[in-house]
């Protein structure tokens, strides 16, 4: 039997649609206006910034994004073009590639992240008070727990959910 939302769930859920949409659509426009990086690859550049020798398996990179590794693969190519990634053999394993963030790629990173800073402090933390921002941190952790063990129970990578 189908458990239909009722009037408040209806509007909580479609507000919180709606918020994290428009949120994630600003952030993508800000970044693609100030530093010409749709967020997608700026999270890429992240990733490898944060793994040592900012260098990461081609597959371990498309679990830490949640991306498909035919999504990630394409980026990753669109990042080498700019010269900001480049892919490597993995010493290890014949069939694995490396990606690599590379000086010009950790530059554009230095330089696109104070804007990207600000866009979510402004877009997120200013409009909240100090509870508000503890509730939705209890609120994310309460929704992604759940979601990261289904993803494990089916043998998928947790991705960005475990950090």
């Amino acid at each position: 039997m189908t458990r239909w939302l009722d009037e408040e769930e209806q509007q909580t859920w479609r507000s919180f649609l709606s918020a994290t949409q428009l949120l994630f659509d600003q952030l993508d426009r800000e970044l693609q206006r100030d530093a010409k990086i749709p967020h997608a690859y700026y999270e890429i550049l992240v990733r490898l910034s944060e793994s040592e020798g900012r260098t990461l398996r081609m597959s371990q990179l498309a679990d830490s994004t949640l991306s498909s590794r035919s999504r990630l693969s394409h980026a990753v190519s669109r990042l080498e073009e700019a010269g900001w990634v480049e892919r490597k053999s993995c010493p290890t394993d014949r069939r694995g590639q490396l990606a690599v963030l590379t000086d010009k790629g950790f530059a554009a990173l230095e330089a696109a992240a104070p804007g990207h800073v600000e866009g979510v402090r402004s877009h997120v933390f200013d409009p909240l008070s100090q509870e508000q921002r503890a509730a939705l941190r209890d609120i994310s952790e309460t929704l992604l727990n759940p979601l990261v063990s289904e993803r494990k129970a089916k043998g998928q990578s947790a991705g960005a959910a475990e950090l």
